[in-house]
């Protein structure tokens, strides 16, 4: 007897899936471009439909009396779609991994040492430098240098121009070269 069932359904999902090539192949090329926007993937993908509804036989996917569901079969294109396409914007990893061997190189105190010294100094200078008339002056390019704010941010905060700003951060920066030796190079 579950032969018998077993056969019938079968032969009814074969039919049904005759009529679905016959009556909505067209329709499902179409949806299937609209998901992807190329013809060689729409074409895949209609095809891979067709072989999952001809491996499955589900009988709970007929629609009516004649074909299957079409909701079910535009859903099983966008979904199948989607997972190809995370699968191929997947990273993929490989064995060796790049290793730099500046680890093996010993750290370099002096130079932390000389920046903190040099970070100093421009504290310190800056503080002489807001006791002259270029007090206005120090207080741009201190605004500037401690809060990491653009030229325009700068300008814009404090209601003057760009090349106010500029011109003001320059003077400070080129009197602060004239004093202090630069470790950052």
């Amino acid at each position: 007897m579950s032969n018998e069932v077993t056969g019938s359904i079968e032969t009814e999902c074969s039919r049904r899936l005759t009529n679905l090539f016959i009556q909505s192949n067209t329709w499902l090329l179409k949806v299937a471009y609209n998901v992807c926007k190329s013809y060689e993937t729409s074409e895949d993908l209609v095809q891979e439909l067709y072989e999952y509804l001809h491996n499955k036989k589900n009988p709970k996917l007929f629609f009516k009396d004649d074909s299957y569901n079409l909701i079910y079969c535009m859903k099983f294109i966008k979904h199948r779609f989607i997972n190809k396409t995370k699968k191929l914007n997947r990273i993929k990893y490989i064995g060796e991994i790049y290793c730099d061997n500046s680890a093996e190189e010993t750290y370099d105190i002096d130079y932390d040492l000389a920046v903190e010294e040099a970070y100093k100094n421009v504290k310190e200078e800056l503080e002489h430098i807001k006791k002259t008339k270029d007090f206005a002056s120090a207080m741009l390019y201190e605004r500037y240098w401690f809060t990491d704010d653009t030229l325009d941010e700068v300008a814009s905060k404090i209601k003057i121009s760009k090349s106010t700003t500029f011109l003001q951060i320059k003077k400070v920066r080129n009197r602060l070269k004239s004093v202090i030796d630069n470790p950052f190079k």
